[in-house]
């Protein structure tokens, strides 16, 4: 039951519902209960009364030779007289049920036997159409072969009725006036104890935009602390996804740095007096490598950027992982062969058992495409010593798991800077190979996001140099 209806959902109003509600279901309830409560007050001082005057009356029964006689005194005739208010009967019946004087249409108690001489059975029944209350007592005859007189002196009760009647007003009206006044303080009392709730809202209202310092627990009811801590927890979320983007920008502000300022002193290197045709062709070259670099860098920036995005994952199709690790490495073979690498691919066929699995295409050639490019980057070529680099897809239908590895035969990664190598910009020292550090943070941002596991191991342990492999392992019900 709903005593407010609203557009959207109030926690005051919802409280509100759910106190006001039964307070109101219960005023009929409480006006039931005190009608009853008040007919059972109003008949006991009339039913005493009643039983008190018909054995006042009983005394007036004699019995003298067999003879019952009735004579009614002054006083008794002052019980019989009737009133405004109701009506009083009576009647006597001798032992065999003969009536010696009063009412004849008054009816009998009901009983299967008469109760003992001298105890009144007071019950009700109905006399001329109205409801009355009958006192019954049993006279004994002083022999036991007559039986006992029975005397009965009944009462109409518009008296009753009215006593009760006074007996409810006297205790609803009350109540009537005071159920305004309870409502009126489970009001303010309803203020008053969300009141910590808009304390809680002005605090964060009056906070400035940077500031993401975890508020106060210790201030607000314990009700109100899991949600407090819920929003500290969401502001220290916030605060180190502000950091890291801060770090991002500062990081790829000092990455595009070095390529530009390259660019600007090898353009002042070509605008200088005197240089020679071979100077110039020098200054373009290392412009173009700049220009290259930047590029790459500026790509690689997008492509982190695209798979950090939560929209990504949205558009996906069933992907053939077979399929697109072949054409990355096609794509990469002209930049293999300039490098003198023997790049292959060594696995599962296009369109076999337990290569395909529900993914977005595009990010997942980005990441085969730049798990190669990192093996092409880093693994050195001699005439003594060929780069080889080999690429896998392993499915397993039956177990539900589906591998891409990438394996070269170069210097591998200390164990130490294998989880470092994930981060953006982490360059291992000693390495002079050209690379932005993004392309393996890009790799576990789309592993991530597509539920697939990146693990980072020696090639040939033991050897030297013991290589790299990459693994990223998928799994689930979602590979078919």
């Amino acid at each position: 039951m709903k005593l407010f209806q609203r557009a959207q959902r109030s926690l005051f109003g919802e409280i509100l519902d759910w106190m006001l509600t039964p307070l109101l279901l219960l005023v009929p309830v409480s006006i039931g209960v005190t009608w009853l409560v008040a007919q059972g007050i109003a008949n006991a001082p009339f039913d005493r009364a009643l039983e008190h005057n018909v054995k006042a009356l009983a005394e007036l029964v004699t019995v003298k030779d067999g003879q019952t006689q009735f004579v009614l005194s002054q006083p008794a005739r002052e019980i019989l007289r009737a009133d405004n208010a109701g009506n009083v009967y009576y009647q006597l019946l001798d032992g065999h049920d003969t009536l010696l004087s009063g009412d004849r249409d008054l009816p009998m108690p009901g009983l299967d036997e008469p109760l003992p001489p001298g105890q009144v059975f007071l019950h009700n029944s109905a006399l001329h159409g109205k409801e009355v209350r009958v006192a019954s007592l049993w006279i004994a005859s002083g022999s036991d072969e007559v039986p006992p007189t029975l005397l009965q002196l009944a009462e109409t009760r518009e008296k009753q009725a009215v006593l009760a009647l006074e007996i409810i007003k006297g205790v609803l009206l009350p109540q009537f006036a005071i159920l305004p006044l309870a409502v009126l303080l489970i009001w303010l009392a309803l203020v008053r104890g969300i009141k910590p709730l808009s304390v809680v809202e002005a605090r964060i209202r009056e906070r400035r935009p940077g500031d993401l310092s975890p508020l106060d627990e210790s201030s607000v009811p314990l009700e109100v602390v899991p949600l407090v801590s819920s929003v500290n927890e969401l502001l220290n979320k916030l605060n180190d996804s502000i950091d890291t983007q801060k770090r991002f920008l500062a990081d790829a502000a000092h990455q595009l740095k070095t390529p530009l300022a390259g660019l600007r002193m090898q353009a002042d290197l070509a605008q200088r007096e005197g240089a020679n045709a071979d100077e110039l062709k020098q200054s373009l070259k290392q412009i173009g490598r700049a220009s290259v670099r930047a590029t790459h860098t500026v790509n690689q920036l997008l492509s982190l950027a695209r798979a950090e995005g939560t929209s990504a994952m949205t558009h996906q199709q069933p992907c053939d992982l077979a399929r697109l690790t072949i054409e990355v490495v096609r794509e990469a073979v002209p930049r293999a062969i300039e490098k003198r690498i023997d790049l292959g691919y060594d696995g599962a066929e296009a369109g076999a058992p337990g290569v395909l699995f529900d993914g977005n295409p595009t990010l997942l050639k980005e990441l085969v495409r730049n798990l190669v490019d990192n093996a092409l980057n880093y693994t050195p070529s001699t005439p003594e010593r060929p780069g080889l680099i080999t690429v896998r897809v392993l499915a397993d239908p039956f177990g539900h798991v589906l591998l891409l590895q990438v394996e070269d035969n170069g210097p591998g990664i200390a164990e130490a800077d294998r989880e470092l190598v994930f981060e953006p910009f982490y360059r291992v020292l000693g390495n002079e190979a050209d690379g932005s550090g993004l392309g393996l943070p890009i790799v576990r941002e789309i592993a991530n996001q597509h539920r697939a596991q990146v693990k980072l191991e020696d090639a040939h342990p033991g050897k030297h140099p013991p290589g790299a492999l990459f693994t990223v392992r998928f799994e689930g019900e979602h590979l078919e």
